[in-house]
């Protein structure tokens, strides 16, 4: 079995997926070796407890980038296809857990260890193929997987989020989608100094308490509507010629762009807000890898499909997509 074939067999064509489409639907056919990005949708949605649609965020994604959207960027006119050479691998194929799986805290912990090795072997032949893996969210578990597997140059993670996802457990749960980067900061995979978090607003005092305890950088809510210029300067000077991992939880935005994911918060950010944060990123910096988590879908409702979208080629048109 060659590279690609059997890189092929971890997942499900996006065209077998839900979606039945690739993500942009690209005018003309683009080959896996002449790529730059790879697209992997990751829809599980096991560890949250509140509103529960992250799953259908691969779905949302696709089907609002190809029957929707255009995509040309309208503010830079850039074509997408001409910047970020886009190839879909299509979904994850997983051993989707049994219902009620959350009573079962074993079995949940067996769930992220399979998870976990069959996502870094097909990470592994997606970034020594020199490709940039762009992962479909899912809940924002996953990120600890996929950092964790590029985490060998120390990428600055840049983390827009509404949370800090920074539990030590939660529910009797260690691996979870409030735990992550506590467990990349504990494990040694990810340094306080090098995760940078965007539009936190929500939190415990223990996770305030461990943030500033190991250097990570906040900018919070407060900090995007009073400051943001010393933000944007501040990421500017910090990316300059750094390898980047950019981590988007939709729920950055405020709660009123976001219909359906599952913990949407007041005092969030807006598109343009997002747009200037996004650009702000230095030129000279280059993206190693990027997940888009939590996008949700109800009752035929795209809108978050198409935030998320609109969202994603603004990133993957910037410089630092090419510097590789």
């Amino acid at each position: 079995m060659d590279k690609l074939s059997y890189l092929e067999s971890f997942f499900i064509p996006p065209e077998r997926t839900i979606a039945e489409c690739t993500f942009c639907d690209i005018p003309f056919p683009i080959t896996f070796d002449g790529s730059k990005v790879c697209i992997i949708g990751i829809p599980i949605d096991i560890t949250t407890t509140f509103g529960k649609t992250a799953s259908f965020g691969p779905e949302a994604i696709r089907t609002a980038s190809a029957k929707q959207i255009e995509t040309l960027v309208y503010e830079t006119d850039t074509e997408i296809y001409e910047k970020a050479l886009i190839y879909d691998m299509g979904d994850l194929d997983l051993v989707k857990p049994k219902e009620g799986i959350m009573s079962d805290i074993k079995e949940v912990n067996q769930f992220w260890m399979n998870f976990d090795s069959k996502l870094s072997s097909a990470l592994r032949i997606i970034t020594d193929s020199e490709k940039i893996p762009v992962i479909l969210g899912g809940e924002h578990t996953i990120t600890y997987s996929v950092y964790k597997e590029l985490s060998k140059s120390h990428p600055l993670l840049i983390h827009f989020d509404a949370h800090r996802d920074m539990k030590s457990i939660y529910q009797g749960m260690q691996m979870c989608h409030t735990t992550p980067f506590y467990h990349l900061i504990r494990e040694g995979y990810l340094r306080g100094s090098d995760l940078v978090q965007i539009g936190i607003r929500q939190g415990d005092r223990a996770e305030n308490k461990f943030a500033l305890d190991n250097g990570v950088n906040t900018f919070d809510a407060w900090d995007c509507n009073r400051s943001l210029g010393k933000i944007l300067r501040w990421l500017k000077s910090h990316t300059y010629k750094r390898d980047i991992y950019i981590s988007f939880d939709i729920d950055v935005y405020d709660i009123s762009y976001l219909p359906c994911t599952g913990t949407p918060e007041p005092f969030g950010l807006d598109p343009f807000q997002i747009l200037e944060l996004i650009n702000s990123i230095s030129e000279t910096a280059r993206l190693v890898g990027l997940d888009f988590v939590e996008t949700g879908l109800k009752n035929n409702d795209y809108r978050e499909g198409t935030l998320a979208t609109q969202t994603l080629l603004r990133i993957l048109s910037r410089p630092y997509m090419s510097n590789h």
